[in-house]
C-alpha cells in the first residue's frame, strides 16, 4: 500500500465523506484515493473557498471539515479562510500537498510550516511513511479536542512511497476522547443560587456553547423559575425566540434601544456557553451593576471587561443549568424580575415597523428584511455576512430559525456565501439562504458556478447598494467623499442565470415577495439582487460614527 493510500484510509475511518478544494500534482493521489473510497469530492474554483466551504461544513455537521489543496501557491490561497475559521473555532483539517522533502529550489516551494503559523493553523508534516496514519488521528484528535484548524502537510515523494506496516485496525480519533459530561462543583451551585437568591432581575445570556449541548429545555426552565430575560450572542441569535415572551434578541451592539434599556437593569447576568466578549456585554458597560454568573466547558475565561465571573462554573450547560434549577427549587426560590405584564408589553412594542425610506428604484434595506423573514419558511437556515448592508439582517430577523453569523471573525467579507454551501453540503443538500453585500458576493462570484455544478440549493440575497457599504458610510461620517467607494454592479440575476442558476434583479417589495416565492417552488441555486437604497444607516453604525441611537 502507497502512503497516499493509507492517508486516504485514515480519514475514512475519521469519518470524512465530503472534501472541498482543488486537484495538483501533490495531492491529486490522496483525492484520487478517497475517490475509490465513496468520498464525494467537490472541486472548487479556488482553494481559499474551498476551506471557507470545508468551515460551513465543519458548523454544519458537528465534525471537522476538510479541504484539500496541492503544494506552494495551493496553500497560500487558504491564508484568508483560514483565518476566519480559526477565529470561529472551526474543527477543520486542510490536507495539503507539499513539494519534495529538502527540495527548496522546487517551483512551488513554500516554508508550508511558518505559512501554517502565521494564518493560526496547527501544523503537521508526514515526513517518514510509518508516522501518515499516526499523522491523521493526531490532526482529527487536536481539531475535534481544541476547536481548531490543523494542516497536515504531506510532502509528495513521501506520499508515493510504499508503506511495508500498514495497520488495519487503525484507532480514530474519536476513541480517544472522553465524551462523558463535565459536571459542576457543588459549592459553586451553591454560590451561584447564593447570587441568583439575592438578585432581583436576572438575565440569561445563552451562547453558541449551550446551543451546540442542546440544552434549551433547561435554559427556559431556569428563566421560568429566575424571572429572567433571555437574550442571546450573536452566534445564538433567535434561539428559543418561540418558546418565551421575555426574549430580548440579541445582547450588545446589535440589539435595540428597548431591549438595551431594560438589559441595563440587570443585577446578575448568567451567561451559558457564552464567553461574554466585549461585544455582547459592551465591555461592561451594558451590564454596569451586575454580577456575573458563568458556565462553560473551558477551564477558564477573561470576560469584555477583563474581568472574571464572580462565580465561574466549569461544566456541561445541561448539567449545570439542571443542577442550578434544582438548588434553587429547594430553597423555594422563585423570582418574579422581569416577568412582567409592562416588561413583556416593551418586547411586543419594539418588533413594529419603522416607517421606511421611498426611493425610486430601490428598497429601504429594513423592508427588505422584513419580507425574507415572513416569506421564507422557518425551517430555511440562515447565514449571515459581515458589513454594513448585512447589519440590517443581523439586527432585524427576528423569526425563529437556525441562524450562522460570520460577523466579527476577521471582518472578512466574501465568506458567508462559501459557507452557506458547505453547511448545505453537510446538511445533505437542504434548502438554505445567505444575506450578503454585493461587494462581498462579487469577492467570489465564481463559486456560485460551483454551487450550480453540485446543485446545491442555496439562496444568495445580495443587498446591493452598489457600492462598498460600510466605507460609504464611514467616509460620510468622517467628511471624506463617500462616492469613492460606489462601485456599479452588472445585473446579478442574469449573471446567475448565465452561470446556470436561477435569479431576478428586483427594486420593489413586490418583485421581491415574487423572486422568494419563484426560489420557494423550485429550490435551486438562486441569486436575488436587491436593490436598496444608501439613505438609511443601520442602527450599529449610528451608534458608533454618530452616538445616536434610535
Amino acid at each position: 500500500m502507497k502512503v497516499y493510500e493509507a492517508l486516504a484510509e485514515a480519514f475514512v475511518k475519521e469519518g470524512t465523506s465530503d472534501v472541498f478544494g482543488m486537484m495538483g500534482d501533490a495531492n491529486m493521489h490522496w483525492m484520487a484515493a478517497l475517490a475509490d473510497r465513496g468520498v464525494r469530492l467537490y472541486e472548487v474554483r479556488h482553494e481559499g473557498s474551498g476551506l471557507g466551504m470545508a468551515d460551513g461544513w465543519a458548523r454544519g455537521a458537528g465534525r471537522p471539515g476538510v479541504v484539500t489543496t496541492t503544494s506552494g501557491p495551493g496553500v497560500s490561497q487558504l491564508a484568508t479562510s483560514m483565518i476566519v475559521a480559526s477565529r470561529a473555532r472551526t474543527p477543520l483539517i486542510a490536507f495539503c500537498g507539499e513539494t519534495p522533502l529538502g527540495d527548496e529550489g522546487a517551483t512551488q516551494y513554500l516554508d508550508q510550516r511558518r505559512f501554517a503559523a502565521a494564518v493560526e493553523c496547527e501544523f503537521i508534516r508526514v515526513t517518514r511513511p510509518e508516522q501518515a496514519q499516526e499523522a491523521v488521528q493526531r490532526a482529527f484528535y487536536l481539531a475535534r479536542t481544541e476547536s481548531k484548524p490543523v494542516m497536515i502537510s504531506a510532502p509528495f515523494d513521501v506520499q508515493v512511497t510504499e508503506l511495508d506496516d500498514y495497520d488495519e485496525d487503525y484507532v480514530p480519533s474519536t476513541a480517544l476522547i472522553d465524551t462523558s459530561r463535565l459536571l459542576p462543583d457543588p459549592a459553586r451551585i451553591r454560590a451561584a443560587c447564593d447570587l441568583i437568591q439575592d438578585a432581583k432581575r436576572v438575565v440569561i445570556i445563552s451562547g453558541r456553547g449551550a446551543r451546540r449541548a442542546d440544552a434549551g429545555e433547561q435554559v427556559l426552565a431556569l428563566q421560568e423559575r429566575t424571572g429572567a430575560l433571555l437574550a442571546t450572542t450573536l452566534q445564538a441569535k433567535n434561539w428559543l425566540c418561540d418558546r418565551t415572551d421575555f426574549h430580548v434578541g440579541l445582547s450588545g451592539l446589535f440589539g435595540d434601544k428597548v431591549s438595551m434599556e431594560l438589559l441595563q437593569e440587570a443585577d446578575c447576568v448568567i451567561a451559558v456557553g457564552a464567553s461574554l466578549n466585549h461585544y455582547t456585554i459592551e465591555s461592561g458597560y451594558l451590564y454596569p451593576e451586575a454580577k456575573y454568573i458563568q458556565i462553560d466547558t473551558a477551564p477558564h475565561l477573561v470576560m469584555g471587561n477583563g474581568r472574571t465571573a464572580d462565580c465561574y462554573l466549569q461544566a456541561d450547560a445541561v448539567t449545570a443549568l439542571t443542577e442550578l434549577t434544582r438548588e434553587l427549587g429547594e430553597r423555594s426560590v422563585r423570582l418574579e424580575g422581569f416577568h412582567t405584564d409592562e416588561v413583556r408589553h416593551h418586547l411586543t412594542a419594539r418588533l413594529t415597523q419603522p416607517e421606511y425610506v421611498r426611493e425610486p428604484g430601490r428598497l429601504d434595506p429594513r423592508e427588505a428584511i422584513w419580507i425574507l423573514d415572513h416569506e421564507l419558511p422557518g425551517d430555511m437556515g440562515l447565514v449571515l455576512g459581515s458589513g454594513h448592508q448585512t447589519d440590517f439582517g443581523t439586527m432585524l430577523f427576528q423569526r425563529s430559525r437556525d441562524v450562522l453569523s460570520n460577523y466579527g471573525m476577521f471582518g472578512a467579507i466574501g465568506q458567508a456565501p462559501l459557507i452557506a454551501m458547505g453547511q448545505s453540503v453537510a446538511q445533505g443538500n437542504r434548502p438554505g439562504f445567505v444575506v450578503e453585500g454585493d461587494a462581498s458576493f462579487l469577492m467570489h462570484l465564481s463559486e456560485f458556478e460551483t454551487a450550480c455544478r453540485y446543485d446545491i440549493p442555496l439562496l444568495v440575497v445580495v443587498m446591493n447598494d452598489q457600492g462598498l457599504g460600510a466605507e460609504y458610510h464611514k467616509a460620510k461620517a468622517k467628511g471624506l467623499d463617500p462616492e469613492l467607494a460606489t462601485i456599479s454592479t452588472p445585473e446579478l440575476g442574469a449573471v446567475a442565470q448565465a452561470l446556470g442558476g436561477g435569479g431576478a434583479t428586483v427594486r420593489t417589495a413586490q418583485e421581491l415577495s415574487d423572486a422568494l416565492a419563484e426560489y420557494v417552488r423550485d429550490p435551486r441555486p438562486t441569486v436575488v439582487d436587491v436593490r436598496i437604497t444608501r439613505e438609511v444607516l443601520s442602527t450599529p453604525y449610528r451608534r458608533i460614527q454618530y452616538g445616536e441611537d434610535v
